[in-house]
C-alpha cells in the first residue's frame, strides 16, 4: 500500500533528511579530525552535490507533470480534448491531474454531443424547404442551405458570394423586399406563373459583428390549396342548396308531366317535360363540381407510364416521345390518366391537327415531367393567368372545371402544372411529379445523416 504525502510533506521530510545528514557528516568529521570548521567544510563539500542531485531527481518528476498540465491546457485553447495525462503520483499534483483528465473527458463528450447536435441541426437545415442566408456585415454569404442555393444559383454553393451579386440575377422583387428591411408576403411574376414568397429578416450580433438572416418561404402551394378548399366549400354548398331545391322540382315536374298525359294537354306537357329535362341536366352539371370537390387521396404506387399512353393512343391520337421506357412513375394511375386525357382533349379542341399532339416523357433523379405540346390557338395572357381557376372557361359551354381539377390531382401528387404559349402557335403543359413518393423520399434523405 502506498502512502500519500501531500508536497508540503515531502519538502518536510526532504530538508529534514538533508539537515540530519549534514549534522550526521559535521560530528563524524568533527571526530575524526577535531576541527569543527574543518569538518563544516568538507560536509558541505559532500553534501551539496548530493543535494542537488535529490533535488533534482525529486524535481524532475514534478517539472514533467507541470510541463504535460500545461501542454494540456493549452490543447483546450486550441479545442484539443483527446489528450490524457498518466498520473503516477499521489499527493496533490496527482489530483490535479485526475481533475484535468476528468475536465478532458467531459469536454470531449460535450464536443461530441454538440457535433451530434450540430449535425442534426445542420441536417434539418439543409432538408428544409425554407431557403436561409446568412451574411456578414459586408453582405457576404457565410452561411446557406440547399433550399437557398436552389432558389439563388441552380443548386450550386453560394457561400462566399456576395448576397447583391446574386440578387441582381433574381427578379427585382427580391432586392426590394430585402432593401426594404420588412418582414412579409412579396409577389414574383415569372414565365411560369406567379410564385408568392414570404421574407422573414433578422439582424444580431456573433462575436462582435453584425450578421443578417434571411429566410424565404415559398407560400404559393400553400395559398393554391387554401384557394382550392375555398373553392370546395363554396360548391359544396351552392351544390347542397341547389339539389335540396332540384329533388321538389323534378318530383313536381313528373307529377304534372303525368297530369297532362291524363288530360292530353299536349302543350302543358312539353313545358313540364322541359322543365324535368333542365332540371336533371342542372342536377349532372352539379355533380361535375361535386366530383371536384370530393376528389380522393391518390393512391401512389410505381407506375410505367408507357403502357397506359400507349392504351390512351387508342382513345384519342397524338405523338408519343419516350427518353427512357424502363423508368417508372409513382403516382395514381388512374388519377394521372383522366389527367392526360383531358389536357390531350382540350389540344384536340383547340384547333390542333392530331399529328401535332404530342405527349413527352422526361425522368429525372428528383423531378418526372410529362410534357404536353399542341399547335393549336393557344392562350391570350388573361387567359393564362386564370386557366386554373375554377369557373374559368373560354369555352361556350365550358364548365371550367377541366384544368383546376388537373392541377388538383398533379398537387395532391407534389406536383405542379404549368401552361405556357409556343412559338409558333399552341400550348405546352408541363405537368412535374417527383420522382421518389414523399416517404420514400424522407427515408432516403435520413439514410444519408445517420447519427450514432
Amino acid at each position: 500500500m502506498k502512502i500519500k504525502l501531500s508536497l508540503e510533506a515531502q519538502l518536510s521530510l526532504l530538508c529534514l533528511t538533508l539537515i540530519i545528514s549534514i549534522v550526521t557528516l559535521v560530528s563524524l568529521f568533527n571526530l575524526w579530525l577535531n576541527d569543527i570548521l574543518l569538518a563544516a567544510l568538507l560536509s558541505t563539500a559532500f553534501i551539496l552535490p548530493a543535494s542537488l542531485v535529490v533535488i533534482r531527481f525529486y524535481i524532475s518528476p514534478v517539472n514533467d507533470v507541470i510541463t504535460a498540465l500545461n501542454d494540456g491546457f493549452h490543447n483546450f485553447l486550441d479545442n484539443e480534448f483527446s489528450v490524457s495525462i498518466a498520473n503516477t503520483r499521489h499527493d496533490e499534483l496527482g489530483e490535479l491531474v485526475d481533475v484535468y483528465n476528468r475536465v478532458s473527458e467531459t469536454l470531449r463528450e460535450e464536443r461530441l454531443h454538440l457535433y451530434q447536435r450540430e449535425l442534426l441541426l445542420d441536417t434539418v437545415i439543409q432538408t428544409t424547404p425554407l431557403a436561409l442566408v446568412l451574411t456578414d456585415n459586408s453582405q457576404a454569404i457565410i452561411y446557406s442551405n440547399s433550399s437557398a442555393c436552389q432558389l439563388f444559383n441552380g443548386g450550386n454553393a453560394i457561400n462566399g458570394f456576395q448576397l447583391n451579386d446574386l440578387l441582381k440575377k433574381q427578379p427585382r422583387e427580391f432586392s426590394l423586399s430585402i432593401n426594404s428591411g420588412l418582414s412579409g408576403l412579396f409577389t414574383v411574376s415569372e414565365k411560369e406563373g406567379n410564385e408568392t414568397y414570404h421574407l422573414t429578416q433578422n439582424q444580431f450580433l456573433l462575436n462582435g459583428i453584425s450578421h443578417n438572416l434571411y429566410l424565404f418561404k415559398t407560400l404559393t402551394r400553400e395559398i393554391s390549396r387554401q384557394e382550392v378548399n375555398t373553392w370546395k366549400k363554396v360548391i359544396r354548398l351552392i351544390s347542397h342548396e341547389l339539389n335540396n331545391s332540384l329533388a321538389p322540382v323534378s318530383s313536381l315536374a313528373h307529377s304534372g308531366q303525368l297530369l297532362c298525359n291524363r288530360k292530353n294537354d299536349e302543350q302543358l306537357e312539353k313545358i313540364f317535360s322541359t322543365i324535368g329535362e333542365r332540371a336533371k341536366h342542372l342536377q349532372l352539371f352539379l355533380e361535375g363540381y361535386a366530383k371536384f370537390s370530393r376528389l380522393p387521396k391518390p393512391q401512389i404506387q410505381a407506375v410505367n407510364p408507357v403502357s397506359f399512353l400507349n392504351n390512351l393512343q387508342q382513345l384519342r391520337p397524338f405523338q408519343l416521345v419516350i427518353h427512357d421506357k424502363q423508368a417508372e412513375i409513382y403516382c395514381d394511375q388512374g388519377q394521372i390518366q383522366q389527367v392526360i386525357i383531358n389536357l390531350i382533349k382540350n389540344a384536340h379542341e383547340s384547333g390542333s391537327e392530331p399529328d401535332k399532339v404530342t405527349v413527352e416523357l422526361k425522368p429525372g433523379h428528383e423531378l418526372f415531367e410529362i410534357i404536353i405540346k399542341d399547335r393549336g390557338k393557344g392562350m391570350t395572357e388573361d387567359n393564362l393567368s386564370n386557366a386554373l381557376l375554377p369557373f374559368y372557361s373560354t369555352k361556350a359551354e365550358g364548365t371550367g372545371l377541366g384544368l383546376p381539377l388537373c392541377r388538383e390531382i398533379i398537387e395532391a401528387h407534389g406536383g405542379k402544372i404549368r401552361i405556357n404559349n409556343r412559338q409558333r402557335g399552341g400550348l405546352k403543359i408541363t405537368l412535374t411529379i417527383p420522382s421518389i413518393p414523399e416517404k420514400g423520399k424522407e427515408q432516403a434523405d435520413t439514410s444519408h445523416t445517420t447519427i450514432k
